[in-house]
């Protein structure tokens, strides 16, 4: 039985202001944080001579990339930090504790980690021949590419997969598919991480000045369709996010180190429909196999409490 005073106590024990808001409004907090850091960050960059040309510099060639200073402090100050600060103060320790042990569950079934390994490049090639022409334009990779291969995905693990997965399936995927289950709260997700890299389309990582409006668009429309694909990873796998990284990563890592090499006749844009239409495929199975649960075991639950 509640006692006289007690609402009043109990509000006068809540947090307000910015700790407060954080708190009440979790996923909508890390979003902002998470776009706003690493958009801030990525402005150098953006302005500067690898992009729009308005800042009298360039940044350094550092791995074949200037992406390593001009990307990835935007990318690492974004989604990860995002994450743990939206945590920290709306959860305090359990919370982090809870966050950073997916982030440490890398014991699955070693098949998940052979399908992702194997089933990522074998994929992307399948759908690859027939841009190039047929099998005749297909091109075995050079010793050096299957050399720098592992290597190369462990660094993408590290610099991209660290950087975003933490923030997006570690905290953004658990806060929504329990309110609108698995297939709208990807739905949710997935553009809003396509959007994410924005900016970047006005930089060397996007191919300016060469970048007209399909490209972001397919670009959003691929993270959509890849979204559903990496839910599936996440449920199944106990929510073990090295898998999801292991998944992101693996087809950068393919494109980055070994497809040009594989087929040489087929250009950038080629590759982005590639990714869209491998993403698509596949997710459309596994939409149709798991009637759209995508090995979500909870259900939607009534929420009061804003976004």
């Amino acid at each position: 039985m509640m006692v006289p005073g007690q609402v009043g106590a109990e509000a006068r024990l809540a947090p307000t202001g910015l700790r407060g808001l954080i708190g009440r409004r979790r996923l909508t907090s890390f979003f902002v944080l998470a776009f706003g850091l690493s958009w801030l960050a990525w402005t150098p960059y953006v302005l500067s001579g690898n992009g729009l040309g308005v800042l009298p510099f360039r940044f350094p060639v550092v791995l074949g990339t200037t992406q390593v200073f001009g990307v990835l402090p935007g990318a690492y100050l974004g989604p990860i930090l995002a994450a743990f600060i939206v945590t920290r103060v709306a959860e305090g320790p359990a919370g982090i504790r809870r966050w950073a042990g997916r982030l440490l569950k890398w014991r699955v079934n070693w098949r998940w980690y052979v399908g992702v390994l194997l089933g990522v490049p074998l994929s992307l090639t399948v759908v690859s021949i027939p841009f190039a022409g047929g099998l005749a334009n297909v091109h075995l990779p050079a010793a050096a590419v299957l050399i720098a291969y592992v290597p190369a995905l462990v660094f993408q693990m590290i610099t991209t997969g660290l950087a975003e997965e933490p923030g997006w399936r570690d905290f953004a995927l658990p806060h929504l598919q329990p309110r609108f289950g698995a297939l709208r709260g990807t739905l949710i997700l997935g553009p809003l991480w396509g959007a994410w890299h924005l900016p970047l389309f006005l930089s060397e990582w996007g191919g300016w000045p060469h970048v007209d409006w399909v490209q972001p668009v397919e670009f959003i429309a691929t993270a959509m369709v890849f979204s559903l694909v990496m839910t599936w990873v996440f449920n199944r796998t106990g929510e073990s996010l090295p898998l999801a990284m292991l998944l992101h990563t693996s087809v950068n890592n393919f494109f980055s180190v070994a497809w040009a090499e594989i087929f040489p006749t087929v250009d950038a844009r080629g590759a982005a429909h590639i990714q869209l239409i491998t993403a698509s495929v596949v997710a459309a199975v596994l939409l149709i196999s798991t009637k759209g649960r995508l090995g979500y075991r909870g259900q939607p639950t009534a929420v009061h409490s804003g976004l």
